[in-house]
């Protein structure tokens, strides 16, 4: 199951170390970059949540197998795109593959824990083996692109894919199956319509202007949209996200925690990598080298969060977590064109610090706050929420950095915007601990 979830990370961190190669070889400038990211997380967002209802449906184990045979598929798809938009459509499909794989990870690894402790414990070890990714993803990724091109990148999802396939097919448990769980078709094409015209909204505005009629269209379609989502939601007899899980407050807080956590995290990643390669001029291997200590202080935070949140609580333990990324966050405030590497390390690895010690806790807490057998769509609601910050946050920060001679301006907002949302979401799992209490 870790492996499952790994393959998912390493294919964020490991495109975004390639953006310069994959402009340089395909063409396009910031906001098609932007698209080669946010397609993958559009996808993965919008069909999550059916994910894990189709393994609650069906059985998580055959789900999940399905999803690493077409994330495996449109890796391949990816690295033979002749031009950007073939690139961005294959990107589509391997979210879609992700967004089959995070949920069903999660689910059949509920069904092999019952005890919380050691579920605790399972999902530090699960979320580690993404940790290893992340840190992996650049420095390999940097490696591929010196040695062979960008396009290595994708090829090295083939090995990961069949052997996933392999270890699930030999070692996992299927699941109870609830064939009276229907899938919800509406549902799922007001998510994809949503998220998109957001996303496109928000990129747009980047690279025509926040006043442009276009861009003011795609706002005001996707609140439309977002209302009519909600609205079949709550009137759906099986709906796609059952608004009744929000009446459990802890569950409420997770997901918004989740999401305002990824806006920060994810669009910050996405600045810094055009930042080390567009303007400090590193080679795609040097800025892979860069994300190393920033990426792989979160795999020992990760295996030590669980036992942090046994001693003084999960909400604690995230609240600090959400915190110090915030702090990380200020303090790199002081970032112009030029800055070293050294002036900067030590707050990029605090602000990752920050997110390794709220994953664990946030993500048990909220498979603890609901019955099992809808384990398979809570943890499709965290996820879909955490990718749908990661969304946003891509879309509006490379907006932001992406006007001609205001990049250093916009990574000053992007990370006060950072610091905001993650001080956020400090205080809402903070308060919402309090009272449950």
């Amino acid at each position: 199951m870790s492996l499952g979830y790994a393959v998912v990370q390493l294919d964020i961190t490991i495109v975004n170390t390639a953006l310069a190669s994959i402009s340089a070889s395909l063409g396009g400038g910031v906001s098609e970059l932007q698209w080669v990211v946010s397609a993958y997380t559009i996808a993965f967002a919008a069909f999550i949540l059916t994910a894990g209802a189709l393994g609650d449906r069906i059985g998580a184990k055959r789900v999940f197998m399905a999803g690493f045979a077409i994330f495996t598929l449109a890796s391949l798809a990816c690295a033979a795109a002749p031009n950007a938009a073939f690139l961005i459509a294959a990107r589509c499909v391997q979210g879609f593959g992700a967004a089959i794989l995070v949920p069903n990870s999660l689910a059949l690894l509920n069904h092999a824990y019952a005890d919380e402790k050691a579920r605790g414990r399972a999902v530090g070890l699960w979320a580690a083996g993404a940790s290893v990714a992340l840190t992996a993803g650049p420095f390999v990724g940097g490696g591929l692109i010196a040695l062979v091109g960008w396009r290595a990148i994708f090829l090295v999802n083939l090995p990961i894919g069949l052997i996933g396939l392999w270890l699930t097919f030999r070692y996992a448990e299927e699941t109870t199956q609830h064939p009276q769980h229907e899938i919800d078709l509406p549902g799922q094409l007001a998510a994809i319509a949503a998220l998109g015209s957001l996303a496109g909204a928000l990129i747009g505005g980047g690279a025509l202007g926040f006043d442009n009629a276009f861009v003011v269209a795609g706002f005001v379609s996707a609140a439309v949209i977002g209302l009519l989502f909600v609205r079949r939601e709550a009137r759906a007899s099986q709906p796609m996200l059952p608004l009744s899980l929000f009446r459990h407050r802890m569950f409420a807080t997770t997901a918004l925690v989740g999401l305002l956590v990824n806006v920060a995290y994810y669009g910050l990643i996405f600045v810094l990598s055009l930042y080390f390669q567009e303007v400090n001029g590193l080679s795609p291997f040097a800025t892979g080298l860069a994300f190393v200590p920033m990426l792989g202080a979160v795999l020992p935070v990760n295996l030590l969060a669980p036992r942090v949140a046994e001693r003084i609580g999960a909400p604690a333990t995230i609240a600090a977590g959400a915190a110090l990324s915030a702090a990380g966050c200020l303090a790199l405030l002081g970032i112009a064109s030029g800055t070293s590497y050294v002036a900067m390390c030590l707050q990029l690895v605090v602000i990752s610090c920050g997110l390794g010690l709220l994953v664990p806790p946030l993500t048990s807490t909220l498979l603890g706050s609901v019955e099992k057998s809808r384990s398979g769509i809570a943890a499709g609601v965290l996820n879909a929420t955490r990718q749908t910050g990661s969304v946003l946050g891509v879309a509006l920060f490379g907006s932001l950095v992406a006007a001609r001679g205001a990049f250093i301006a916009g990574a000053h907002a992007s990370l006060m915007i950072s610091a905001a949302v993650l001080f956020s979401a400090a205080a809402a799992i903070w308060l919402a601990a309090r009272s449950a209490h």
